[in-house]
């Protein structure tokens, strides 16, 4: 089985595990702030955090307007909450300066706003434009690494190759099921080879179990 194929079966099996999660907000600005708010914190933290920012700033233009102190405060559950604010501001003013209050449709685009990487930027990509990429976080680099399908060190380069190996059509499922497996089997410091359902695919599980 070559890789492509270990990846088309990898997405089978975690479909029939886990469900595709609906985003239920496509507007790309809040997309950008929340990627931006869940860096280094968790999922129930930064949905809290982005709750209260847009529950009282409802748009771009509101949330570059207000006080900083006021959106450190709103922000505090997802953490960092001094450098996020400033950076959430920063980011805002420079939409609104340079691109009309739009967010760009082109990671290469995206990634010229400060503290916006590829990961960030693809995720707005999928879950805002509903584009094909794949954004490579934490689980995505680890697990790809861990089954075989690359042999990568960083996230960039796990990114790279995995678009040369996952057929494009699969990019947009790949992030959030292979997050929902790194959250619940294939844990980073126990794996839980025991229910998993791609130990067939897997170079961890031959070589270790």
């Amino acid at each position: 089985m070559n890789k492509e194929e270990r990846v088309i079966r990898l997405i089978e099996e975690l479909e029939s595990v886990f469900e595709i999660r609906t985003f239920l907000d496509h507007d790309p600005y809040k997309v950008l702030i929340r990627t931006i708010l869940s860096q280094r914190t968790r999922d129930e933290n930064t949905d809290q955090a982005t709750e209260n920012l847009f529950g009282k700033y409802p748009d771009i233009y509101a949330v570059a307007d207000a006080p900083i102190d006021d959106v450190k405060e709103l922000i505090r559950p997802a953490g960092f909450y001094n450098v996020k604010a400033a950076r959430i501001q920063e980011v805002s003013q420079i939409l609104i300066d340079e691109y009309g209050a739009e967010v760009p449709d082109t990671v290469e685009e995206m990634v010229k706003l400060p503290g916006v990487g590829r990961k960030t930027a693809n995720c707005v990509m999928v879950f805002a434009f509903e584009l094909p990429a794949i954004p490579v976080d934490t689980h995505v680099h680890r697990i790809s690494n861990r089954l075989g399908l690359v042999d990568t060190k960083d996230p960039e380069d796990t990114e790279v190759e995995l678009c040369k190996i996952a057929p494009e059509e699969l990019w947009i499922k790949l992030n959030d099921l292979m997050v929902q497996f790194g959250q619940n089997i294939c844990k980073p410091m126990s794996p839980q080879c025991e229910i998993c359902p791609c130990t067939d695919i897997c170079d961890y599980f031959s070589e270790n179990i």
